[in-house]
């Protein structure tokens, strides 16, 4: 069965692929900004929601993700930084302190959808002023939810993750399951073999 991944992420569809899974990645263009909601997570998800309505009518037939991760920090919602000042100035805030990464995932399977929320706490190190300025120069902060990240040269600045790491990552797998069975199908039928996996 084919799998549809409304997402241009590509830490999403490397985590989708260690998984066993071999998406087709269609970007939904939604435009996030300006996007409001009562609390982080549930911005993540509407968000989430947004990207597969917005794919899924040209897949009916297909497992259509959207997902979409947001920083909650000192009660604030944080996506992607966009810029090196808004980057330095989250970090300056974070370092030594932590917060809840909230993924929305949204997926559809022809009519039917099932929507859920992941959260994970995370615990950022007391990184210097020298290493923010190094980070920020490399551009990965950026262009991701709470300016950093756990699988890239983030990694070393996050001290400690309670719950799922692969929602921080950008996509919960085991949520994921859960989300492929309520819709009635088999998460290790959507498996693609190894040998065809780059």
């Amino acid at each position: 069965m084919n799998f549809v991944l409304a997402s241009q992420s590509p830490a999403r569809l490397a985590t989708l692929r260690r998984a066993g899974l071999d998406p087709q990645v269609i970007v939904s263009g939604v435009e996030e900004d300006g996007i409001e909601a009562e609390t982080p997570g549930e911005l993540a998800t509407e968000l989430a929601t947004l990207k597969c309505r917005a794919v899924a009518p040209e897949y009916p037939e297909a497992f259509v993700l959207g997902c979409d991760s947001v920083l909650e920090f000192d009660g604030q919602a944080l996506g992607k930084p966009g810029d090196a000042d808004t980057a330095r100035e989250r970090w300056y805030a974070m370092r030594g302190n932590a917060g809840v990464l909230h993924t929305g995932h949204c997926l559809r399977l022809g009519e039917d959808e099932v929507v859920r929320h992941a959260a994970t706490r995370v615990h950022f190190a007391h990184v210097t002023d020298e290493e923010i300025e190094a980070y920020i120069a490399t551009g990965e902060p950026l262009a991701v939810a709470g300016a950093f990240t756990i699988d890239g040269l983030g990694a070393a600045f996050v001290t400690r993750i309670d719950g799922d790491h692969h929602n921080v990552i950008g996509v919960s797998v085991p949520v994921l399951r859960d989300m492929v069975h309520d819709l009635g199908g088999s998460w290790t039928d959507l498996w693609t073999p190894p040998a065809i996996l780059p």
